[in-house]
């Protein structure tokens, strides 16, 4: 099975630290994001696709064509159109059935194998205020509707940790505009979630790294995801 990483941007918010380097490539104690998300993926992810954009070069260096025993593949975004446009640039070398993720988020091992026993799924998270998030809407048998953006009032409260178990009928839907010349992934997967069920499975654990004190926050609780 291949596993998509989308790590192409930059990273505005993290100010000064990707000035010289791409987000997913700072460092938690010594080692990068994306390293430790490649030791979190499940055994059965045989390749991983890197999605890759700003400052590539540090990304192909440090994890070349293999690492680990897998198989790296690395796909360019020149344009940076959102992550339903990324996940596209890598089109015609996914196989049926791919795990999907961010580039600069951390995530459990068993949340991601939970996610794999699915043929269609997103990971969502419980936050006690859904207003700051892109939340997950599901119906009573768990499937997910649709996704919205940082919501006033609502009474669902998974947070999209922006992780997907996808095929290529994904690929047969029209890219879902959001503004600002981007293309949504996860509102996209809401027009297959009319004609496929897509299995809304709950996260343990996930940080998400917006910022300099988000990373700073990963050194003290990365011990949770080993």
């Amino acid at each position: 099975m291949q596993a998509v990483i989308l790590a192409a941007g930059r990273g505005k918010r993290m100010k000064g630290l990707t000035q010289t380097t791409t987000k997913p490539m700072l460092k938690i104690k010594g080692k990068p994001i994306l390293e430790h998300k490649i030791n979190a993926l499940p055994k059965k992810i045989k390749e991983v696709v890197f999605v890759v954009g700003y400052y590539s070069d540090h990304i192909l260096r440090h994890f070349k064509r293999y690492y680990n025993g897998r198989r790296i593949t690395y796909v360019f975004q020149h344009n940076i159109n959102g992550t339903g446009g990324a996940l596209h640039q890598a089109k015609c070398i996914l196989k049926d059935k791919f795990l999907v993720m961010m580039g600069d988020d951390l995530y459990h091992k068993k949340d991601l194998e939970n996610l794999m026993q699915n043929d269609l799924a997103i990971l969502g998270y419980e936050v006690d205020d859904p207003s700051l998030f892109g939340v997950i809407k599901t119906n009573g048998n768990g499937h997910m509707i649709d996704v919205v953006e940082k919501p006033k009032n609502s009474r669902h409260k998974l947070a999209n940790t922006g992780v997907y178990v996808l095929n290529k009928e994904f690929f047969e839907y029209d890219l879902v505009p959001i503004g600002g010349g981007e293309f949504g992934l996860p509102q996209t997967m809401a027009r297959m979630a009319k004609d496929y069920k897509i299995k809304v499975e709950k996260a343990r654990i996930w940080h998400p790294i917006g910022n300099p004190d988000d990373l700073e926050k990963a050194k003290e609780v990365l011990h949770q995801f080993l």
